[in-house]
């Protein structure tokens, strides 16, 4: 099993179609969706995020790190929410994401999450972010 993420990305056409939809009813559509994803055993984590208008950006670009108001970037740029799971392959990943309800015109992006185990074992930090996984309950 490998985990995967599912980066829920909006564009400007599905924003404006979102906002002809009952929220009750997507809220609907979303509730079976990550039932099904409960029930089949894939589910680790799902979690939509606030609007961008919300969040800040921290910028690297330049010699010290410059804190904005978001949103940063355009649309397309942004990600509104994610899926956590974890699943036997990248094609069992992109079935999934296929059956999500999503508005018309959204994306979705799918990467493969490393393991700890993919670091080099040696590593100082490595061997401390270990040590704080087992100690949590998480390796």
């Amino acid at each position: 099993m490998a985990k995967y993420m599912l980066i829920m990305r909006a564009t400007d056409e599905s924003l404006a179609k979102f906002k002809d939809v009952d929220f009750a009813e997507a809220m609907n559509a979303m509730g079976k969706f990550n039932d099904e994803l409960i029930h089949a055993g894939v589910l680790l984590a799902a979690e939509g995020l606030d609007d961008a208008q919300e969040g800040v950006v921290v910028d690297f670009t330049g010699e010290t790190p410059v804190v904005t108001d978001g949103p940063y970037g355009e649309t397309k740029e942004l990600f509104n929410g994610f899926y956590l799971l974890d699943v036997a392959s990248k094609e069992e990943a992109v079935e999934w994401a296929k059956r999500a309800p999503m508005t018309a015109g959204t994306k979705t992006e799918i990467r493969r999450v490393p393991t700890i185990d993919e670091f080099p074992q040696d590593n100082e930090w490595i061997q401390k972010e270990r040590a704080w996984r087992e100690q949590t309950g998480q390796l």
